[in-house]
Formats: structure tokens, sequence, C-alpha cells
């Protein structure tokens, strides 16, 4: 059944409330308080990728539309990511918020430490956008929608947990106070007036639920390299006798190892974190530009094979 424009409207903005990451346990505990030093970093990290992504889907955006007065209006959103002049715009204060929180500028600007969950999730909305049509594209932007509710939330959160980030690491957040509502209302007012039929809306939908799960999917990967991996119990680290490698022996299974593999698990020690595990390995191996991306995948295909044991 078509809906019509204001039950459209509820139903988008009820994907918000039940599937948007303000609901994430990692986002709430941010806004909590309790997330550590460590663990903000990673997500500053880490979520500077996303940002670099946006300026890419909104350019995606722009070739699919062939009316200059949307081509006009939606074109801010790159000016307000990328400015209008060096040392301007979201990932300039983006940078300014990873200086505050200890980073270094030019590692995070890299992007050579980015998780590869993130990674996956952030890539994977360029190419939503890419191979779906304007309609579907500006829907799936509109979690703008929500994010206007949730900035105020967070200033306030590290106003009150994390003062030792400084006032200079909020002025992203705070310029999105202003962006995304003026976003959000002109996404809504495109959806509103071209989802006319069912299908159309219906994909509409299928793609704000798409953006919804692509950002829990970047904050699933920010939480698990916060969390300390160690050797599950019943898990022991051996040399088989007869090959001389190493083997990881389970109750009902042996897993063999690699040296370095051997190595990544040495370092498990459920007192570092995965990221810092992967830091570790990267220090002592400088020379391999993937290997931190490599080891957060095998800490992950581990613990899926129950050699590991990921500890809050």
């Amino acid at each position: 059944m078509t809906l019509s424009p204001g039950e459209l409207e509820a139903r988008l903005r009820a994907i918000g409330a039940e599937r948007y990451h303000h609901q994430h346990p990692f986002n709430l505990r941010m806004h909590e308080g309790t997330l550590r030093p460590d663990e903000i970093r990673t997500w500053v990290r880490n979520r500077y990728y996303y940002q670099t992504r946006i300026p890419l889907k909104d350019g995606a955006i722009l070739t699919k539309s062939e009316d200059p007065a949307f081509r006009r209006e939606w074109i801010q959103r790159i000016h307000d990511h990328d400015g209008r002049a060096p040392g301007e715009g979201g990932l300039e204060l983006w940078l300014a918020l990873a200086e505050a929180v200890g980073l270094d500028r030019a590692e995070v600007a890299s992007c050579r430490r980015v998780l590869p969950g993130v990674r996956q999730a952030c890539d994977d909305y360029v190419r939503f956008v890419e191979s779906n049509d304007l309609l579907a594209s500006v829907a799936s932007s509109l979690t703008e929608l929500f994010a206007a509710d949730i900035m105020p939330v967070r200033i306030a959160a590290f106003e009150k947990h994390y003062r030792w980030i400084g006032e200079d690491g909020l002025r992203y957040f705070r310029s999105r106070t202003v962006q995304a509502p003026r976003d959000a209302e002109q996404g809504l007012r495109f959806v509103l007036e071209h989802a006319r039929s069912e299908s159309d809306q219906a994909r509409c939908l299928a793609a704000l639920e798409r953006k919804c799960e692509i950002l829990w999917r970047l904050l699933d990967a920010v939480e698990v390299a916060g969390r300390r991996p160690r050797l599950a119990a019943a898990a022991a680290l051996r040399r088989d006798p007869v090959e001389g490698r190493s083997v990881v022996v389970l109750p009902e299974r042996a897993v063999k190892l690699e040296e370095s593999a051997r190595e990544i698990l040495e370092l498990c020690d459920g007192e570092r974190t995965a990221d810092a595990v992967a830091a570790e390995l990267h220090r002592r191996h400088p020379d391999e530009p993937e290997l931190e991306a490599d080891v957060h995948d095998f800490l992950a295909a581990m613990e899926r094979l129950g050699v590991l044991e990921l500890r809050p």
C-alpha cells in the first residue's frame, strides 16, 4: 500500500528510533562517560575514515541529478566537509579533534591504521550510493535526521566526562548541530516529494535501514578493537613434536599456526587490547604496511574458531 507523505516520514523516523547508532553500546558508553582514553582515540582515528567517505558519496549523488537547483543545494555538503580552502571544513575540524585526544594528525589523516571492519563498512556505503539511483541514495543519507539529536548529547557528555579533550576538539560536533538539521530537511523534502509509488517508498525505507546497519558495523569494529584478547580457557599453545610448528590444541581439534601467528597469540595476554596488539606488531615489523589490518583479521578468525576470547 502506498503511504502518504506523513506516513512515509513516520516510518523513516521509526527506523531511526529503532536502528540508528545512538543505541549502539559503544555510543551509550561514550555518552555515559565510561570510555577509556584509548577507546576514544580508536573511535576518533577510525571515524575519520568515515568522514573522508562522505564527500565521495555526496559527489556520486551529484552525478545522478540533472536538476541544477538540486546540485546547487547538495554541493554544500561537500563544502561543509572539504572546506572551500585548505584548513577549512569538517575534515579539518575532525583532525583538530584527533590532536585534542592525543593522536598524531598525520597518522590519522593517512588512514593507515583504519580497522578492516571500519574500512569495509564505510566503503560499502560509497558502493551503495554508486550502485543505486538518486532517490535511494538520498534516502540513505537520512540518518542526518537523527544526527541532529545525538550531537547535543555528545557535546554535553564530552564537556562533563572527557574534559581532558578540551574545547577545540568539540568544534566538529558544534558545527553539525547547524549542518545536520539543514541537510536532513533537504533530504527528507526530496524523498517525500519523489517517493510516490509503493516500490519507491520500500526502496527508501530499505536504504535508510542499510545506512543504519553500516553505522552499527563501524562501531562494532571499534568496540572489538578495544577488547582484550586472551587464549580461551580450553585452548593451549603448543609445538608439534613431529613437525616442530606451533599449534593451538582445543578439546576436539588442533589449529596449526605459522610462526607469525604464534607471535600474535603470545601478545594476547588479556591485558593488551586488540588495537594494542596490532600496534605492537607494527612496531616490531614497521616495513609491513598492511600488518595491523592483518592482525585484526587474524584475531577475529581466532575468536570464531574458539582459540581466543575477547574480554570487555
